[in-house]
């Protein structure tokens, strides 16, 4: 019998990749959503590539009595993947008590039930913000964890801590924090990707809906940074990877390979690329003129954060094998079918 596996926020952008990659390694899929930042119409995409429907379950994770019923309808979930959180930076700093309710209460409703069933199988969504501008690069696990730069990070850090702490009380609980760098790209079918709700608030998706016309042109926020094209670097890691690594690190746990019961694991490709590097990639590979202004720099951004990923490449097995190309040929293929489906809505 496959594990039933309970995938949070699991119509959004990673956890929908994830649901697809779980799906396709045979685990049972339940996935919980309240629609707040995502769409219905995902459930069909997912369908659609693994030939297999998830057991859909439309329930809010802030309210702890849906929570409760979530686990008595299925007592057989034998591990939680947790991505339900809100994750705009600018959003967080203007609304941060819409962050700490929404990131904070659903992580610790879903550990009080998952301690009534005495044991827990836990990937956390986490992220590299937690370090904030590392003093050193590549940025390893072993990086200070640095003052949150924003309400929403510092759900991150509190989120860790929560796990951490939870993990120690309570023996029988296994938790792996995954700290991802920057998610990027599509499933190569187009069926599912990238959907931000209103204007985007990450590059590749404001780069797709530029090259498209749906947006006038790109802010380039700043360009007198100290890397050699004075733009920001990041690491920019394809989501099919990063659905990959939640996969591994789940079987991980299931299968007690784990060498403690709480472990934090950096996901990147270990390379950093600046956001120049990124247009002129994407006109390469579409062969699409991307209009673009340098704007001012952005309150928060850092210079530069790329991984260190030698403890997921040995402890995890697990490498990015998709690069900078792919994930934005990828991206503008769904771009693409996302426009393609609104004109023949119209």
């Amino acid at each position: 019998m496959s594990s039933k596996i309970l995938v949070t926020g699991g119509l959004g952008f990673i956890g929908s990749h994830t649901a697809v990659a779980l799906q396709e390694k045979g685990f049972n899929v339940v996935i919980v959503d309240n629609l707040s930042n995502s769409s219905v119409d995902v459930l069909g995409g997912i369908a659609k590539i693994t030939q297999k429907d998830p057991v859909f379950e439309n329930r809010d994770l802030r309210e702890k009595q849906h929570v409760k019923e979530l686990f008595e309808k299925h007592p057989d979930i034998e591990g939680v993947i947790h991505f339900a959180a809100s994750k705009a930076v600018g959003e967080s700093v203007e609304n941060p008590l819409l962050y700490y309710e929404n990131n904070i209460s659903s992580l610790v409703y879903l550990l009080q039930e998952l301690k009534q069933k005495g044991s827990a199988n836990f990937i956390f969504s986490s992220s590299c913000t937690v370090y904030g501008q590392a003093d050193e690069l590549p940025i390893s696990e072993n990086a200070p964890v640095k003052k949150a730069e924003s309400p929403y990070g510092n759900t991150k850090q509190i989120g860790e801590e929560i796990l951490a702490d939870t993990c120690k009380a309570l023996g029988d609980f296994k938790a792996i924090a995954l700290r991802y760098f920057n998610p990027i790209g599509a499933h190569p079918s187009a069926d599912i990707g990238e959907l931000p709700i209103g204007t985007p608030q990450n590059l590749i998706p404001f780069i797709t809906q530029t090259a498209i016309g749906k947006r006038e042109e790109l802010s380039v926020f700043g360009d007198d940074y100290p890397t050699p094209d004075g733009t920001c670097i990041r690491d920019y890691i394809h989501v099919m990877d990063l659905a990959r690594a939640h996969v591994v690190a789940l079987e991980r746990l299931l299968n007690g390979q784990e060498k403690a019961n709480f472990e934090i694991f950096n996901l990147g490709t270990g390379k950093g690329n600046s956001v120049m590097e990124v247009i002129k990639t994407f006109e390469k590979v579409t062969g699409q003129k991307l209009p673009y202004r340098i704007a001012d720099r952005r309150e928060g951004d850092i210079t530069a954060a790329y991984a260190d990923t030698t403890k997921a490449n040995e402890d995890l097995k697990w490498k990015a094998q998709l690069g900078l190309d792919e994930a934005l040929e990828s991206a503008w293929k769904w771009q693409k079918e996302v426009q393609r489906r609104e004109e023949s809505d119209n």
